[in-house]
């Protein structure tokens, strides 16, 4: 069996988190591991829908893709989570949980600047906030929490994504999980 792990790529909107977790996803499917990538908007859609962007719901969101994505690592699955997460204790918790079952966790801070994403803007929600149409975006108008000790910290706006994807799949190399 292979050795199950959870990468949870934090950062802020259209940092770049989603796009190296799918390369990445590419790549250790190609070395024959078990990949699943847990997107945010995904899950938002299918398993928080109802959720709101509250601190609540936010946490009770991290919380309840934590629990997947520990129970895929637990069962041999690398489990790649791209999700802004923007709260330093919600991200805490579902690392504990992680070791609490011996499952492995590390956490990725997808570091780029704000200036960054809003040009990048892929979803259009920098644009949005700036006409004034949305309020609450994280980094802008809502916290975010940048981690303090990551396992790994991916300036994207200074290397390609398969570099970022390659950065990070040295770590779970050297860590001996891939």
């Amino acid at each position: 069996m292979t050795t199950g792990a959870t990468v949870w790529l934090t950062g802020l909107p259209s940092a770049g988190k989603t796009t190296i977790a799918y390369e990445l996803a590419g790549r250790l499917r190609e070395e024959g591991h078990r990949v699943e990538v847990l997107d945010g908007d995904e899950i938002r859609e299918f398993i928080s829908a109802g959720l709101g962007f509250s601190r609540a719901d936010r946490h009770t969101n991290v919380q309840r893709i934590g629990f997947l994505a520990e129970l895929l690592a637990r069962n041999g699955v690398k489990a790649l989570v791209p999700v802004i997460a923007p709260y330093a204790d919600s991200r805490e918790e579902v690392r504990g949980r992680h070791q609490e079952s011996g499952a492995a966790y590390l956490e990725v801070h997808v570091a780029t600047p704000v200036e960054v994403c809003s040009v990048r803007d892929v979803k259009g929600l920098y644009a949005k906030q700036a006409a004034g149409e949305l309020s609450g975006l994280t980094g802008v108008d809502d916290p975010y929490e940048v981690p303090e000790s990551p396992d790994l910290r991916i300036e994207s706006q200074h290397q390609t994504v398969q570099e970022s994807a390659a950065a990070l799949h040295a770590l779970l190399t050297e860590r001996g999980l891939a």
